[in-house]
């Protein structure tokens, strides 16, 4: 990870108090910089005032004692200079004559009179009239004297300067602390700042995440700032889009629910033809029970007749019982759960007179680790509408295998095709506008139990005419090993 990715993966609550914290610094030291520059500056141009007053003064006094070479009265001179010019704390002055040789000096014991002048102190000056050395806080001036145009000698001074270096350091002390005083409390203003500032986007965050998990709840009302319009705005948008999202769900669920009750009116209406149809010959049974019950041959085939209906009527009960009943829902599918599609479906193909071309692969186990309701449900929907698309006359296919770990299901009709719209509902991300204008409403509820198992599903053209739609759904790990 990158030097840029790690400061953007720290929060904004802190990322902006330590850059206000780095700017006061940045700024702090460019300040400091500035003003010891500027001081630096000033002390030096008061220094320089300070020593070209001390020789010009020096000078009128020692002039005409060194045209006289008149060392006693250089030397008093020298001594009653010293003590006139405390402010300038000067160290040690020398006075050498148009030779070089010293005349007299403040310190006779260290620079003799007469002595040659070390070249040390020719080479340490500067281009400047007061040259500064900061390893030994010293400064060092001189000042040719001239008579009539002429050389007569020079002074050498030295200045002790440290008291000008204690006042760079104790001014640059105080810029610190100030500086480090004013970044800590404008971090911690621009935390608390910045800690106000997102608070309102925190609370939406957070909505924001629970919608994301399924639970979208609108911000209350006494979450909603009353000083900031830009965030209330922002917040009662939130609150219309998930009362829109509310209403949207509502309006789906009561139009699935429309398309179940409708589906199921029309399976309701073939089992009472499929009912209907084996009542009247038990109603004929019974008839000839009454009247010639006493023949053994007439009973025996009145009450065989009798059974075989019954058990026509109760098998198309259980199928429906089956189909629709919850709690039976998640049991594993089985090849008797497809036979009661077949047997639901038979009214509507009887009505059309329509042929379905049953092919089912199974493997050893007796139930395939899925869950069976919604398994039938999806399938009976799609051969409902199969049946709805396809002819009278004409044929519908189911074909069902089981390979490794999924199940394929293969629903194939011989219609004009479903429109790009409608199929979109059952492989595209989004469901699209169909449904929220409320048609394909049966294969939406066919997407979502395919969501549901982890499945997926296809839509292709078939050869002979007509549309296939396979669903592909993963065996259960759970209900697999329960199986196995």
């Amino acid at each position: 990870m990158s030097m840029a990715q790690r400061l953007r993966a720290i929060p904004v609550s802190y990322r902006v108090p330590v850059m206000v914290a780095l700017l006061m610094v940045v700024i702090s030291a460019v300040i400091s910089e500035r003003v010891l520059d500027r001081l630096s500056h000033t002390q030096k141009t008061y220094l320089d005032g300070l020593a070209e007053t001390y020789l010009d003064g020096l000078s009128s006094a020692v002039v005409p004692a060194v045209l006289r070479q008149d060392v006693w009265e250089v030397y008093d001179a020298l001594d009653r200079s010293s003590s006139s010019y405390e402010a300038l704390s000067p160290v040690e002055t020398v006075v050498t004559g148009a030779d070089g040789r010293v005349l007299a000096a403040t310190d006779p014991t260290r620079m003799a009179t007469f002595s040659q002048l070390p070249d040390s102190y020719r080479k340490r000056y500067g281009p400047g009239i007061v040259t500064i050395d900061e390893a030994t806080s010293t400064g060092f001036a001189k000042r040719d004297l001239v008579y009539q145009g002429q050389s007569i000698g020079t002074i050498h001074a030295t200045f002790d300067v440290s008291h000008l270096f204690a006042e760079r350091r104790e001014i640059l002390v105080t810029l610190l602390i100030t500086n480090g005083v004013l970044a800590v409390l404008f971090s911690l203003g621009g935390f608390l700042i910045v800690r106000q500032m997102i608070a309102p986007m925190r609370i939406l965050e957070n909505h924001m995440r629970s919608a994301a998990d399924g639970v979208a709840e609108p911000i209350s009302q006494n979450q909603i700032p009353k000083g900031d319009s830009e965030v209330a705005g922002l917040f009662r948008g939130y609150n219309t889009l998930v009362q829109a999202e509310r209403e949207r769900a509502n309006f789906a669920m009561q139009l699935a629910e429309e398309e179940k009750l409708s589906s199921l009116g029309r399976l309701a209406s073939g089992m009472a033809h499929e009912i209907n149809n084996p009542l009247g010959g038990l109603f004929n049974a019974l008839d000839t029970l009454k009247k010639h019950g006493e023949t053994p041959g007439v009973r025996d085939t009145s009450i065989s007749l009798i059974e075989r209906g019954l058990a026509g009527i109760r098998d198309v009960v259980e199928a429906a019982l089956s189909t629709y009943r919850p709690e039976r829902s998640h049991r594993p599918l089985s090849a008797d759960d497809l036979d009661d599609v077949r047997l639901l479906l038979k009214p509507e193909l009887h009505r059309k007179r329509q042929r379905l071309d049953w092919e089912i692969i199974w493997n050893d186990m007796p139930e395939l680790p899925v869950r069976g309701g919604p398994v039938r449900q999806a399938v009976l929907n799609l051969l409902l509408n199969a049946s709805t698309v396809t002819p009278e006359g004409g044929a519908l296919s189911l074909k069902a295998n089981s390979s490794g770990d999924e199940l394929n299901i293969e629903i194939g009709d011989h219609g004009p095709g479903i429109p790009p719209d409608i199929a979109g509902i059952l492989v595209d991300s989004d469901p699209g506008p169909a449904v929220r204008a409320g048609r394909g409403l049966g294969l939406w509820m066919v997407r979502r139990v395919v969501d549901d198992l982890g499945g997926s599903a296809a839509i292709t053209k078939r050869e002979g005419g007509g549309t296939a739609v396979t669903l592909t759904i993963p065996f259960e790990r759970e209900t697999k090993s329960n199986a196995a």
